[in-house]
């Protein structure tokens, strides 16, 4: 595995969305005419004494003219984007504020946490965020207003101190949708690198009949160059990936068959050296190899778990899908 232990732990704002999109229940959600990025602050109780500001892609900030004490559900949209519209189906890159509008605390940010998620609207998301979510447009900033049971179930979520009972309000910032495949010029893969496999379309593995022994040195290459953002330090970026040891039999990690792409931070210490090294700069619609030494990846004890010997080159192929 490619992302180090630490790395794949979700943090407080990621764990509290997933249970959101995922989680069970219904609802009845109003939507409100498009606006711009802030609502009105007034006396009332319900969404109308809530004010959000910022601009989509910053962090969205929450405050309360009191405390919530109509939870009805309600979602409005606060920024219309310019984007293509979201259809059922569709995976998105998000990013997401979470406020308890009965303590008027912002308790959650995947802006703060560095942890945008992709999810995908299948029929498993919510009715209340498949509603939000479906018909807008990438560069929207939706809100949902809604009661704390009916979003994390009927004991609330504790770790974020939301009872069953709070008024929760979600801001989700639609940021883009990640790329279906690679895309730019594309290029013949260099003498060092072995042959992508495919079964049915899909990357599958890495074939090193042809290829010479590794030389110790960090290399990459692209296949396809991509047309999208250049991926800078510090952001999230999301993959799909394979890695497989030189003269290997099969993968030791891969992610081509799942249903949305893995993410986690680039150029910052999160994930193997050879990866920070040359992924920074990529830009999103990338297809890259990489031949990764030892000393740019798990060092001289290598990973055991995943059948790394502290000797092997590792050679990865990946799709860079997305980044914020």
């Amino acid at each position: 595995m490619h992302i180090r232990p630490h790395a794949r732990l979700l943090g407080a704002l990621l764990a509290a969305a997933a249970i959101t999109l995922a989680g069970c229940g219904s609802s009845n959600s109003s939507s409100a005419s498009p606006g711009d990025s802030s609502s009105s602050a007034g006396a009332g109780t319900g969404f109308d004494s809530v004010s959000v500001t910022g601009a989509v892609g910053t962090e969205a900030t929450v405050t309360f003219d009191g405390a919530i004490s109509d939870a009805t559900d309600t979602t409005k949209v606060l920024t219309q984007g310019d984007g293509e519209k979201v259809a059922a189906g569709d995976s998105l890159i998000i990013q997401t504020v979470i406020a308890d509008g009965t303590t008027q605390k912002t308790v959650a940010s995947s802006y703060q946490d560095k942890q945008p998620q992709v999810v995908n609207l299948s029929p498993q998301v919510q009715k209340i965020f498949l509603d939000a979510l479906q018909d807008k447009t990438v560069g929207s900033r939706v809100a949902v207003l809604a009661p704390g049971a009916e979003i994390f179930g009927p004991s609330g979520n504790a770790s974020l101190g939301i009872s069953q009972k709070d008024a929760v309000v979600i801001v989700f910032d639609i940021i883009g949708k990640p790329a279906d495949k690679p895309d730019g010029t594309q290029h013949a893969a260099p003498s060092w690198a072995p042959k992508v496999e495919r079964t049915k379309g899909v990357i599958s593995g890495l074939d090193f009949a042809k290829a010479p022994k590794p030389d110790g040195r960090l290399r990459s290459a692209n296949l396809y160059d991509g047309t999208g953002a250049v991926v800078k330090k510090g952001q999230t970026i999301f993959a799909r990936y394979l890695g497989e040891v030189y003269d290997g039999k099969k993968p030791f990690d891969q992610n081509f068959d799942g249903s949305t792409p893995a993410t986690f931070q680039i150029g910052t210490g999160g994930v193997i050296a050879g990866w920070d090294k040359t992924l920074v700069g990529r830009r999103v619609g990338s297809e890259v190899l990489l031949a990764i030494p030892p000393k740019d990846g798990y060092g001289a004890k290598g990973s055991p778990s995943a059948g790394i010997k502290g000797t092997d080159t590792l050679y990865f192929v990946v799709d860079i899908v997305g980044a914020a």
